[in-house]
């Protein structure tokens, strides 16, 4: 007897529905799985054979084949479990199939016949949705998630048992669903909740860049001596962003479901835009993402958010040499002999690093003679800054020297976390509205004839710009870079014209087009 069920599977951060056929007929005892599966599906037939027989059914004696559609697409996972299952016990007469038709089937059989969860539930159940499909039946710990998509009903199963005794049926889940608007207890980031801006003692000019970097979602590199307060601010920048709309919370929500990294409880869409923060020797397939089977990287997991690359220039050359194209392009694409995958990865990048290997150049050690001066040859100082390409650096919006303070006693922090993401959120709605029909985000994202539209200088502000640009031999990027700046610093001054005095200060923030060793 022949019966269909229906399965997904994930193709980047994207879901993709999967048929899985099974046809039992008289022959020798023996189970053959084709269509391209990977080890973890051969493997599952054990899972199948074994949770059929603890669940009180009966595994047929036949000979049964079990067909992965398409044929020519490569499938990995534990995901297919139910519905090879249940093609099992529906060819054998055990479970109508009739019951599970226009139903998608997701999770992985244990061998007593529970249900568990699997990664990538909420991509394989959007797709699902979108394909006209009316019930998806997923593991009672991944209702939660399932139930975030809208327009498709949701039904959880505990164990195999127990759902074939109920004739095929399960209950809806979730009675109260968390709906989109929810949020998660707890954010796959590493922030912490406890921080704020107003722990940063002095740096002023720091202050201002990482407000200007968080109004137009730019990238801002901070340069200075050890202990100047560089990552301190940089930790600091998720607390001055405004939390994630619908499709932002929805697009990152299913990027950590595919990366298997959502918080245990499953509930709501992630709403605290990401913060990631690989240490140095991550390769560059982390960093980008990679593999046999493409995984998204650490540029995907901060989409929407930031990537955190503490003391830069001790990352391999290659793995900094990857973020060229995303930076650019706004996505990551990989290929493979299996295919080519792409990846999200709207991010902002955020870094930091010593202006030589000592970390001392340029400090001013006369009020300590003998401590804190550089030692370090001008060749040793180019060989490390080196490491940070220039094209790389071209593409980093904002370079701000961190100078050494003065001693912190009775200097206030200034600006808290509350008062600066309230004046980025009014950035961020400025550019909402300039921006709705471009399918522009923000000022960063403007490039061609958006960026000679939206960002157009007076006389004087342009002259100032061409000087500066024949002066200090500026590429054409770093001149539009310039161009994204002056528009984020003229918004957070309510203004709808840029002014020379708003070019002026964008071009401060590109000390490495300036800096000589």
């Amino acid at each position: 007897m022949y019966v269909k069920m229906l399965s997904a599977t994930v193709a980047g951060v994207e879901g993709r529905l999967i048929e899985v056929e099974v046809d039992i007929a008289s022959g020798l005892p023996q189970v053959n799985v084709v269509g391209l599966p990977d080890p973890a599906i051969r493997e599952s037939i054990e899972r199948v054979r074994t949770a059929i027989r603890n669940g009180g059914m009966k595994f047929p004696l036949d000979r049964i084949t079990v067909n992965l559609a398409p044929a020519d697409m490569r499938k990995e996972g534990s995901a297919f479990d139910l519905a090879i299952a249940a093609g099992i016990l529906g060819a054998s007469g055990q479970l109508p199939p009739e019951m599970l038709e226009g139903s998608l089937l997701i999770g992985e059989l244990s061998l007593s016949g529970e249900i568990k969860a699997v990664p990538g539930v909420l991509p394989m159940v959007e797709r699902a949705r979108n394909e006209g499909l009316k019930q998806v039946f997923v593991p009672r710990a991944c209702v939660a998630e399932a139930s975030l998509i809208e327009g498709i009903r949701v039904r959880g199963i505990g164990s195999l048992g127990e759902w074939i005794i109920g004739g095929g049926r399960a209950q809806i889940y979730p009675l109260e669903s968390p709906g989109k608007g929810a949020a998660f207890s707890s954010v796959p980031a590493d922030t912490d909740a406890e921080i704020d801006l107003s722990d940063v003692i002095g740096q002023q000019h720091g202050k201002r860049a990482l407000l200007i970097a968080a109004a137009g979602m730019h990238n801002v590199l901070f340069m200075g001596p050890p202990g100047t307060g560089k990552t301190m601010l940089c930790r600091r920048l998720p607390t001055l962003l405004p939390h994630l709309d619908d499709d932002e919370a929805l697009a990152v929500t299913k990027i950590y479901s595919v990366s298997g990294k959502l918080p245990g409880e499953r509930r709501g869409l992630i709403r605290q835009r990401p913060f990631r923060s690989p240490h140095h020797t991550v390769s560059a397939a982390g960093l980008i993402g990679g593999g046999s089977v493409p995984k998204p990287g650490e540029v995907t997991l901060a989409h929407h958010g930031v990537l955190f690359l503490d003391e830069m220039p001790e990352f391999q050359r290659a793995a900094l040499e990857a973020l060229r194209q995303p930076l650019e392009d706004r996505h990551v694409t990989i290929g493979r002999a299996r295919g080519v995958v792409r990846f999200p990865a709207r991010f902002m990048l955020a870094c930091s690093m010593n202006p030589c290997p000592c970390g001392f150049y340029g400090t001013d050690s006369s009020s300590a003679p003998g401590k804190n001066a550089c030692t370090c040859t001008t060749i040793a100082i180019s060989r490390y800054r080196g490491r940070m390409s220039g094209p790389l650096a071209d593409r980093i919006d904002l370079q701000v020297e961190m100078p050494r303070q003065a001693s912190p006693g009775g200097v206030r922090g200034g600006l808290s976390s509350a008062e600066a993401r309230a004046i980025v959120e009014a950035a961020f709605e400025r550019q909402f509205h300039r921006y709705r029909k471009l399918g522009i985000r923000w000022n960063s994202e403007l490039h061609g004839r958006h960026l000679r539209q939206h960002a157009a200088l007076s006389g004087s502000a342009e002259k100032l710009l061409h000087t500066t640009y024949d002066r200090m031999g500026l590429s054409f990027r770093a001149h539009d870079r310039i161009l994204k700046m002056a528009r984020t610093i003229a918004d957070l001054d309510s203004s709808d014209a840029i002014r020379e005095e708003h070019v002026a200060e964008a071009i401060q923030y590109r000390c490495l087009d300036r800096s000589e060793v």
